[in-house]
């Protein structure tokens, strides 16, 4: 067997990039669940990209600074899959994470989705080590198992125990710390001896080349880094509804006009229960009144953009905040308002019942 020891520089860097593919990943998320469905997954796809790609870049920034007393390469098919697994598994965390009601079983599976995708990519990429042969002993992969689920979870606990820049910073760190501690825990309880069955030929990849990849990857990262950082605290502060800076351009939606004894009045969404489509026209419900809206439908929806609303309905649109219940159909449902007397129930079309449902935590 071969004593085996580590660059300083080498493992320095791979936990920075950790810290940054974290840190990039998780500002890409804030305010994501408010997005509609399409853009969410886009946000969500960046993320993983960079979240999962983090783990494969610190994984084999700190292989290359691997020093053993014999040479050893990687195939590249295996090093290839570690990266999509890595990329995969943490994507799915964080589709639950985006797409299902946020509870804590759901937060500490996903944050056990995470450990295993580490763990996969950490042990699926040392198979693809060639020349030497990796051993594992039981208690090493054990202790490793454990640092990687129980660190995942605190973090995923951490980041999204509430959506501000205080936890993101801190699920950073929590990201970069389980990587880091993941793949140096499974390394202090692994063994080399060299692979007498093993051949140099065929397509191999040498650390020359393997640092080249690597370090695209890093540059990809760190790109993703300083673009995010740029726009973090500002991004913080201008959460939701609230206004954006002192210029012209306004960015909270516009109140919803309506008419009544023969002037022109103004509703606050948050005030809006449902609006229904007539022809060129709308109709708004509030407390106890339906107030006649000169807009369309189709341009209300626009105007909604970053408010609670959602369409149940081909003719309505709902704010998702006064629904007092919801009634489950065979193929379609009903979302009911208690608190206003101008507004029993909406129906909720078939078509845009699990949109509902999801919008409502129901799915």
């Amino acid at each position: 067997m071969f004593e085996h020891t580590h660059n300083q520089l080498l493992v320095i860097a791979s936990l920075l990039v950790a810290m940054m593919s974290g840190f990039t990943g998780l500002s890409l998320l804030k305010g994501a669940s408010e997005l509609a469905g399409r853009n969410r997954k886009v946000r969500i796809v960046l993320a993983s990209i960079a979240m999962g790609g983090g783990v494969w870049s610190m994984h084999f920034v700190a292989m290359l600074g691997l020093q053993l007393p014999t040479p050893f390469f990687y195939d590249p098919l295996i090093t290839m899959a570690s990266a999509l697994i890595a990329i995969l598994v943490v994507g799915l965390a964080l589709l639950i994470l985006h797409f299902r009601m946020r509870t804590i079983s759901t937060m500490v599976g996903s944050g056990v989705l995470v450990g295993i995708g580490i763990l996969a990519m950490h042990y699926l990429g040392m198979s693809g080590i060639r020349l030497v042969h990796p051993i594992y002993p039981t208690v090493g992969i054990a202790v490793a198992i454990f640092v990687s689920v129980g660190l995942s979870i605190a973090t995923v606990l951490i980041a999204y125990g509430n959506r501000t820049n205080l936890n993101i910073i801190l699920g950073t760190i929590g990201f970069g710390i389980a990587v880091f501690a993941v793949h140096f825990v499974a390394m202090a309880g692994t063994n080399f001896v060299i692979d007498d069955n093993a051949k140099a030929n065929g397509l191999l990849i040498s650390n020359e080349t393997l640092a080249l990849g690597v370090a695209s990857a890093a540059f990809i990262i760190c790109g993703g880094f300083l673009l995010t950082g740029s726009t973090f605290f500002t991004d913080s502060s201008t959460n939701k509804r609230e206004p954006k800076g002192n210029n012209n351009v306004s960015v909270e939606p516009l109140r919803i006009p309506f008419e009544k004894n023969n002037r022109t009045f103004f509703a606050h969404p948050s005030d809006i229960a449902a609006i229904r489509a007539e022809g060129h026209y709308s109709i708004l419900y509030v407390q106890q009144e339906k107030l006649f809206c000169p807009w369309p439908i189709s341009q209300i929806i626009k105007r909604l953009a970053n408010e609670e609303f959602i369409q149940a309905h081909r003719s309505y649109l709902i704010n998702t905040v006064h629904v007092s219940s919801f009634e489950k159909k065979k193929d379609n449902g009903i979302c009911y308002f208690d608190a206003f007397a101008s507004l029993e129930k909406v129906p909720v079309s078939r078509s845009r019942l699990a949109e509902v449902r999801n919008a409502l935590g129901l799915s």
